[in-house]
């Protein structure tokens, strides 16, 4: 039996870029650096920078009584669902929501809502944390807000693996349309980085940026974090076709692997692995591939580790593929990253336009990549994959091919 082909019809998104996909899209073009001061009360962090959301709606349009058990994560990704479902032209009645879906990835939890909890017991001197504190908290509380924001009752759940999150949440989205357990699933990433415990955690691992956010350079500093959630419509096919869905693209392929070595040290068979099981379930060669949306974080190790691991699986093709980290403009969003580079893929195909890794100074001879340095270059291409590899060692890989 043919495997059930899935589309992508919708997209949403919400960061540092922008409040919506198109201006998160229009960033990537003109190079923009998303990097700036921190607006917060940073008390004693030695951290002041990061990629913090702008565009945020005056009005979110949340219901109260449903916005009392929501963390951040839960309602930007509602925010990012809601556009992604305007794009798609899908309106409640007008399809079967038993055979519709969403799965939210997230790198860590509601990390806003721990961190009041202990500003009120421990600080405030408070008996008790909000008494909603439990479901704000919960990693799947981005999923299960955005099903009962737009009415989906097939299935229904989160995914939590570091910064693969958005990756594995499409991945696994893809399935169940290919599964026939749905016909329409929502599949994204959501994160909230930028907040007091994150940031002192992220600052004793010593991998921030003190500036801004230089990948593949050789004189990157590290990552800088960002906030922000991403959301696709995807679709089988046979369904779009039949509502006469305008389809922006359509993902080939997947692929996933475990690195099953260290932790934090990713290996280059581990990724590489990744790669090649997605461009096998798409049934492409690597020379097909003419963009990379790299994973790109701007660590030592990341970048020249990713290096490697497309040297190893493009061979000669590496010399020619075009590769850009996005991140150097949005952050690193956790487990949101993929879901909003998912936008750079998409547009990248249907434009022809490939977005570019800016703040990019000083080649590294252990980066030998085209890495599109600073500013976006046109170049029309077929087929686009966006590479998450994660603490854990946890690799997911999507390919996305213009239609």
């Amino acid at each position: 039996m043919d495997q059930r082909r899935v589309v992508i019809t919708g997209m949403g998104g919400i960061c540092a870029l922008g409040g919506n996909s198109d201006e998160i899209w229009d960033g990537m073009k003109q190079g923009r650096d998303g990097c700036r001061p921190l607006s917060f009360d940073t008390r004693d962090l030695k951290t002041a920078i990061g990629c913090g959301i702008t565009g945020y709606p005056e009005n979110d349009g949340i219901d109260k009584r449903h916005g009392l058990t929501m963390s951040g994560i839960s309602r930007i990704s509602v925010i990012a669902a809601r556009e992604a479902v305007r794009n798609a032209g899908l309106t409640a009645g007008e399809f079967d929501p038993q055979r519709a879906g969403v799965v939210v990835g997230v790198g860590i939890f509601g990390t806003d809502a721990v961190d009041q909890s202990y500003v009120d017991i421990f600080l405030e001197k408070k008996k008790r944390a909000h008494i909603f504190t439990v479901p704000r908290v919960m990693p799947s509380g981005p999923s299960g807000h955005v099903s009962i924001d737009i009415g989906l009752e097939g299935p229904v759940f989160g995914v939590s693996s570091a910064c693969a999150s958005g990756n594995h949440a499409l991945i696994s989205a893809v399935d169940q349309i290919r599964l026939g357990r749905a016909e329409i699933m929502l599949a994204g990433g959501a994160e909230l980085a930028l907040v007091y415990g994150p940031l002192k955690a992220w600052e004793s691992l010593r991998v921030l940026a003190r500036s801004v956010c230089r990948p593949f350079s050789a004189d990157r500093d590290g990552l800088v974090l960002g906030d922000g959630a991403a959301v696709a419509v995807l679709e089988s096919y046979d369904h779009a076709k039949a509502r006469g869905a305008n389809i922006l693209a359509e993902i080939i392929g997947v692929g996933m692997s475990g690195d099953a070595s260290d932790i934090v040290n990713p290996t280059v068979e581990g990724p590489a692995a990744a790669i090649r099981n997605c461009l096998a379930d798409a049934g492409i060669s690597a020379d097909q591939v003419g963009y990379i949306n790299a994973h790109g974080t701007a660590t030592q190790t990341n970048d020249q580790t990713e290096t490697r691991v497309i040297r190893a699986v493009f061979g000669q093709a590496a010399d020619t593929v075009s590769v850009s980290s996005t991140k150097s403009m949005h952050g690193h969003c956790l487990g949101a990253s993929s879901a909003i580079e998912l936008i750079a893929c998409i547009n990248a195909v249907r434009e022809g336009v490939i977005p570019p890794t800016i703040n990019y100074t000083t080649p590294d001879p252990l980066c030998d990549l085209d890495v599109t340095p600073n500013v976006a270059r046109d170049r029309k291409i077929d087929i686009a994959i966006s590479n998450a590899f994660a603490f854990g060692g946890t690799n997911a890989v999507v390919a996305i091919k213009r239609v």
